[in-house]
């Protein structure tokens, strides 16, 4: 129930910057007294409520919050280009891009230590809350800042983002918290300098810059602005400019219908932008929540609903899966920096979003959410949530209530597949183990690097295939995993050893295969994906299929061929055994001494085991590469803001290694998350388990008889065992025990006008079908005939039969 705080409630209080409103109060305001509740509940946001300074996990950070700004107040000294000799960002004119770049970063930097000032400053317990020195410090700053470099007319140089998001942004919430020991003179300057740079035109389109999390940041500018500046027109232009984030996309940045985020046209980002984008969705949507310019565009329950269709599905055990986070993945500590980020502090990025957007939400979606955070959090024993320090006081207090709460039951992970073809991404959970793949088509890149960042990902769209299990798997990518391992190899992956460059196929996406068969079908269960590859500046060619299962992964190439006049590898697993590395590895039952560093080539291999991980089986026997090895590297190396620190991790690698310029080249197996050796040598022994169906540069496809499913991937069409398709498409059959089958089809091409498929099984008649089947035929065997697919965004067409 939300309370309404009438006007002489909120004169009661103080003044404008004094006033705490809390976040489920509306208010019965003139249009003049909104402006200054608008800053009292912004301050409430960015500051936290709630909590107990004195207790943990607070008292430690707001000391520590406090030992930092410390050291800021002691090192501060303006001069000209500079308000701390170590951030200069204008002492002369840039020499190249890079040092533009780096001098706009500084000075966005220079603003984001004014706002630890100003936490502290406001913060209880931090021993310069109410510091007369610090707010002093803070005036000289702002000062500085503006006369100096961020003021109207000065031209802008570096990254676009620090003009107008980073320092803006920061700048607003600094004038909020210092609202009433702010000269008149010096504010209207303030709010002239973003006017300036962040006018009213950033977002009269949805385009370039201004789309997805970016337009969701220049709308917070704007409505800060307004909020500070008494503007209504400022406010209402940053509540009306967000609809255009509500809306499904069908290409470019945003959100699709079938739960991909996209941002930089190409790039899966729903890790790491998408977090940006809910945070700051939630944050507008409680800011002017009861107020005169409340969001109540329908669109917003598009917003709503990706909370369980986009997010939901990344994120495993607290962390967010690094194959939707782009090139954040190279940022896991910044050179000088005590702070490290990972998939957990970007999963938690991610779960603090949802608590606040749940604000904004109905009653039954909060408190569905409040239980799926709880769940993460409960499970993620590996990074606390809690005790990550790179959450913000305000999120800290808002997942701390959640925790305490007794009334929220927790969520526990899910099981099933998703599929969402519209960012070439895949998830796949079962109870204990989840896994994701990602791959990379015409509209998806092979990778994003960018501002020097993720400079070796290069492999990362060519089918990795990421997993974690219930006993390893919490750390396996954010212990130092992206510096060390070998960029080459990649889990999943089928790669030329050619060597690339740094950042080889240009900055922010701009490389992207010329393929449109990448996708696959589901029945939400289980799945078949498959992949058209072709290399980063590279002849290789291949055709990759995975079929997600209950227990296991079966994971098929075909097709593969190249002239780069290098060795071409499919590396079957890379697992990270951190830096002790003492996994024991039994391959066929014979064990290798843990720990030691060891290479073996596996002639004729069965089946393989990885002690603490999974197993490994080859079908019909393999000759694999096993390399146990310990590699040395740095955040430097694949970020170049990144630490110069030498870390070193073991690695057990598996990978096929298919020659000099092969040419059809094949490789097939079986992965099983969690399974202990003796499950493992028992599936291999089992060989009516698994049929492979066909294994060529034409089609594949698998059968799993007791199972019930069959899956086939029809590169061009054909017969697979008692399948037939007319044309290329992706074809799951799952027969049920109460004597019905369900098959989905797709065409992940998004080219097919017409399909015919055959099933050669008794069938008595259609239970339920979609629109896009045309026509049906039962009896002996089935045969469903699809009109235009071309529409479907990839997207699988269930059926439902009768058996007879």
């Amino acid at each position: 129930m939300m309370s309404r705080w009438s006007r002489r409630a909120f004169l009661a209080a103080g003044s404008g910057t004094a006033a705490v409103l809390g976040l489920g109060t509306t208010w019965a305001l003139t249009a003049s007294e909104e402006f200054p509740a608008l800053r009292a509940r912004w301050r409430t946001l960015i500051l936290g409520e709630g909590f107990d300074p004195a207790a943990e996990p607070f008292r430690s950070r707001l000391a520590d919050l406090g030992g930092t700004a410390g050291r800021y107040l002691a090192t501060m000294a303006p001069a000209a280009g500079s308000l701390w000799p170590d951030l200069v960002y204008a002492d002369r004119e840039p020499d190249t891009d890079e040092e533009s770049y780096a001098f706009s970063s500084r000075l966005n930097g220079s603003y984001g230590r004014l706002g630890t000032l100003a936490q502290a400053y406001c913060q209880p317990g931090t021993g310069l809350t109410g510091d007369p020195r610090v707010r002093d410090a803070l005036l000289t700053g702002l000062g500085h800042l503006h006369d100096d470099v961020y003021h109207a007319g000065q031209v802008p140089y570096g990254n676009w983002y620090n003009w107008q998001i980073g320092i803006p942004q920061a700048l607003l919430d600094l004038c909020v918290l210092l609202y009433d020991a702010l000269p008149p003179a010096r504010l209207a300057g303030f709010l002239a300098a973003v006017d300036h740079f962040v006018p009213d035109s950033v977002v009269a389109g949805y385009t370039g810059n201004s789309t997805g999390a970016n337009r969701v940041d220049l709308c917070r500018v704007l409505a800060l602005r307004g909020a500070v500046g008494a503007d209504a027109g400022k406010v209402a232009l940053a509540r009306d400019a967000l609809s255009p984030v509500f809306r499904y996309v069908t290409s470019g940045d945003g959100l699709y219908a079938d739960g991909s985020f996209i941002q930089h046209r190409s790039v899966p980002y729903t890790g790491s932008y998408g977090a940006v984008l809910l945070g700051g969705l939630g944050l507008l949507f409680a800011l002017l929540a009861g107020s005169g310019w409340e969001v109540t565009d329908p669109g917003r329950q598009h917003v709503f609903d990706a909370v369980e269709r986009a997010w939901a599905p990344f994120v495993y055990n607290g962390l967010v899966m690094d194959g939707v986070s782009g090139r954040a993945i190279s940022r896991g500590r910044a050179a000088g920096s005590r702070l490290q980020q990972d998939d957990h502090t970007r999963g938690h990025a991610v779960l603090a979003a949802i608590t606040l957007l749940g604000q904004g939400a109905s009653a039954a979606e909060n408190a569905r959410w409040q239980g799926l955070v709880k769940g993460w959090m409960e499970r993620d024993r590996t990074s606390p949530p809690l005790a990550d320090p790179t959450l913000s006081v305000p999120h800290l207090a808002r997942l701390k209530a959640i925790q305490d709460d007794a009334s929220v039951p927790a969520v526990p992970e899910p099981t099933g597949h998703r599929l969402f073809p519209c960012m070439a991404r895949a998830t796949h959970r079962r109870p204990g183990w989840a896994a994701s793949l990602s791959m990379a088509d015409r509209r998806i890149s092979h990778y994003e690097t960018g501002d020097g960042e993720n400079l070796r990902g290069w492999h990362t769209g060519a089918g990795m295939l990421y997993w974690w299990g219930a006993a390893s798997g919490g750390d396996q990518y954010s212990d130092a995993f992206w510096p060390t391992v070998d960029p080459y190899r990649l889990p999943g992956t089928t790669v030329s050893r050619k060597v690339l460059a740094d950042g080889a196929g240009g900055d922010w996406g701009a490389a992207k295969p010329d393929v449109h068969w990448v996708g696959g079908a589901s029945d939400g269960q289980r799945a078949a994906v498959g992949q058209y590859l072709k290399g980063l500046l590279s002849s290789l060619r291949a055709k990759k299929s995975w079929f997600f299962l209950d227990d296991a992964v079966v994971c098929l190439g075909a097709g593969i061929t190249c002239a780069d006049g290098t060795a071409v590898e499919t590396t079957v697993d890379n697992r990270n055994l951190g830096a002790a590395g003492d996994a024991p590895f039994t391959a066929d039952g014979t064990a290798r001494s843990a720990g030691a560093a060891w290479s073996r080539t596996l002639t004729g291999a069965g089946w393989a085991h990885l002690g603490g991980h999974g197993g490994y089986v080859f079908p019909g026997g393999a000759t694999v590469r096993a390399l146990r090895e310990a590699r040395d590297g740095s955040w430097s190396l694949i970020d170049k803001g990144g630490s110069t620190a030498v870390l070193t991790r073991t690695y057990q690698t598996l990978y096929v290694d298919h020659g000099t310029d092969p040419t059809d080249a094949a490789y097939a197996y079986v992965l099983l998350p969690g399974a202990t050796v003796e499950a493992t040598r028992a599936r291999a022994a089992d060989t009516g388990w698994l049929s492979v169906l066909a294994n060529s540069n034409r089609l594949q496809g698998v059968s799993v008889p007791s199972a019930g499913f069959t899956g086939v991937n029809f590169w061009f069409g054909g017969t697979a065992g008692a399948l037939t398709a007319s044309d290329p498409c992706c074809v799951v059959v799952c027969e049920k025990a109460d004597g019905t089958a369900v098959i989905v089809v797709s065409d992940p091409m998004r080219m097919r006008t017409g399909l015919t498929v055959t099933w050669r099984r008794a069938v008595t008649a259609v239970m339920s079908a979609p629109a896009t089947l045309v026509s049906s035929a039962t009896g002996a065997e089935l045969t469903l005939t699809f009109g235009d697919l071309s529409g479907t965004a990839g997207a699988g067409q269930q059926v439902t039969v009768g058996l007879g």
